[in-house]
């Protein structure tokens, strides 16, 4: 017994062809003409912004437009719909993030004091005179009858 599945209702996307007996040479989703719209007012803007002359800003936002909106779709199904993959951008970029402590590492430079005035020389101290040692036989060998002996040896 084979059991269809309900994947073709899926299949059919919600896709405007253009006005009848004059269809556009492109299959395009709903959705996307109106991602593609809202895309083209905020490249236009923002490229009026910069300073673009208005018939460039008009032709490279027709090409931004496409590859942006292109972008946007190509995450955008019926699984994942538009809602979906809005509030899922501004909860990643609104999350809270671990913040990286700059403490400690090889070298850090928080402790180190500066002063605008040059440093001041230190006086020379005395030197301390050495006091004689005290003067003690040599512990390596001891000589005894004309036969050198080592320390061991000679407790013995």
């Amino acid at each position: 017994m084979r059991i269809r599945t309900d994947d073709e209702v899926y299949r059919v996307d919600a896709v405007w062809l253009g006005p009848p007996r004059a269809t556009m040479p492109w299959r395009a989703r709903y959705v996307a003409w109106g991602v593609g719209v809202v895309v083209f007012l905020l490249v236009l803007t923002v490229e009026r912004r910069i300073g673009i002359s208005l018939f460039w800003a008009i032709a490279w936002g027709l090409v931004a437009t496409i590859l942006i909106t292109r972008i946007i779709t190509s995450k955008i199904s019926h699984e994942r719909p538009l809602s979906a993959v809005a509030s899922m951008w501004v909860r990643e970029l609104t999350a809270p993030r671990e913040t990286a402590a700059g403490e400690g590492g090889a070298v850090s430079a928080t402790r180190v004091r500066v002063s605008t005035a040059p440093p001041k020389r230190r006086p020379k101290q005395r030197k301390r005179q050495k006091q004689p040692k005290q003067q003690t036989q040599p512990r390596t060998k001891r000589r005894e009858g004309g036969v050198v002996r080592t320390p061991k040896q000679a407790r013995a």
